[in-house]
Order: C-alpha cells, then structure tokens, then sequence
C-alpha cells in the first residue's frame, strides 16, 4: 500500500489515538501493529481488539515506516465510514424478509479500483451483500468510495475471517456458490442464478484460492472468443451480474 494512494484521514496512528477510534466505534478497515511490539499501552490496545473481535496484521517497521513517517508507536489503523456486517447475522434477515439470497464474494482483490468499479455494479443489480476477507482484500478507502459513485454506502459490505468457512455456512444456508474460474467447464448461461445464490471473484493475477475453490458448489465461466484469454476481474464480473439479473427479470416476467 502507498501513502501517496491514500488520503490523511483514511488512517489513523499511534496506540492511544487508535484505541480510542475503535472505543468510539470507529470502523476499523485494517490495522497494522509493529512486530514484538510490547508495552502496557499496547497491552490496553491488545484488550481493545479483542474485545471488539478486530484482528491485527503483524508487520515488521518498514512496512508502518512507508505508511507514515511520522511516530506511530508501532500501529495504523485504516479507518473507513462504511459500517461491516457478519454474514450470519445477513443471510437469516435475508430469508425472513422474503428475499432471494443474491451475494457476491471478493476472494482477495488487491486493486481498490476494482473493488470500487464492482461494488458500483453489484448495487445496480441488486447484490444484496459483498462479502470480502479480513486480510488480503483492498482497503475500503476514499478512493474506493470514488470509483463506485457513492455505491459503496448503499450495498451491505460483510467482512469474514475466513472465506471458505463462510462458503460451507452459505451452503448450508440453502445458497448455492458459483466460482469464476476460466478453467470451468461450464459457462455462466448453462446456471440458474434464480435461485438463492453467491458468486465468487478471486484475486487479479491467482484467482479464487484452491480452498474457496474446493468448497464452491460449481465452476463457471465466460466465453472467451478472442486471441486475449482473461478479462479484467471487474468487466468479467460485471458480465456475470447482469447475466443474473437477466434471469431474474426474465422469470419475473
């Protein structure tokens, strides 16, 4: 990540102003604390975390040293004004109000433009949620809330430990989980996005991890005719999007 990327009030640092952001509820996006990093200021901040379920990303001090050069006593916090949601607690509300479950899941997307472009496109077709991993995804900055027109704050963000935990939870929920992948053998008009259902984006340059793959209930994928063999993840998903939307608007009428 690059300072110059980020705006000033993205992030936040030093143990005391970041303990008191998240004891003021604060969302926290990510945050980064220095490797060994000891003392009983940090011991206080260690309590804070835990006991606001926020896991840390441990990180020698260049790493901090490149966010800011100023002293941040070993801690940065990014901070976003977009609230988290827990899957679990989503996907019942979902059914009782008498919806159909239609989710999207970011399985480590790294560019905050893209991020940003797919959640602009997820809450035009009506993504009920974006469901994205605690470590490896892009940070939910000003940039991303750029890139989307705002759409960021009107599509429900949920922010998981771990992805394929959150894919079997999924299943066992009755919504079955679509994995992009050019190595499918199926194409993305030969499934029934009708139903109750998540689909899944992995990473620009690896794709959706074998895990997450593994747990997915199908590999789909987009006809590719041309000589260039991929798309870029945000095109490629919204190609799939709108297919979904199609059949929905299709079965309505």
């Amino acid at each position: 990540m690059n300072t110059n990327n980020d705006k000033k009030d993205d992030f936040i640092f030093g143990l005391r102003p970041v303990i008191e952001a998240i004891e003021a509820g604060k969302t926290i996006d990510k945050i980064f604390v220095q490797n060994a990093l000891q003392g009983p200021i940090y011991a206080e901040l260690k309590a804070v975390l835990a006991k606001n379920k926020i896991r840390p990303n441990y990180v020698p001090v260049e790493k901090l040293n490149r966010f800011t050069r100023k002293n941040h006593q070993g801690v940065v916090a990014f901070i976003s004004d977009v609230p988290f949601h827990k899957v679990e607690d989503l996907v019942p509300q979902l059914f009782e109000e008498g919806k159909t479950p239609f989710l999207l899941i970011l399985d480590r997307l790294t560019d905050v433009r893209n991020f940003g472009a797919i959640c602009r496109t997820a809450e035009c077709v009506g993504v009920d949620a974006v469901i994205i991993p605690e470590k490896g995804a892009a940070p939910i900055n000003s940039d991303a809330i750029k890139t989307s027109a705002g759409a960021i704050y009107n599509v429900k963000i949920c922010k998981e430990a771990n992805l394929a935990h959150t894919v079997d939870f999924l299943q066992q929920s009755g919504i079955s989980v679509f994995a992009a992948s050019e190595k499918a053998q199926k194409l993305i008009y030969d499934i029934d996005f009708t139903e109750p259902c998540a689909i899944v984006m992995g990473n620009e340059e690896t794709g959706i991890s074998k895990e997450v793959l593994h747990h997915s209930d199908e590999k789909i994928k987009l006809p590719i005719e041309g000589k260039t063999q991929s798309l870029n993840v945000s095109v490629a998903c919204g190609a799939i999007l709108y297919e979904a939307m199609r059949q929905k608007l299709v079965k309505i009428n």
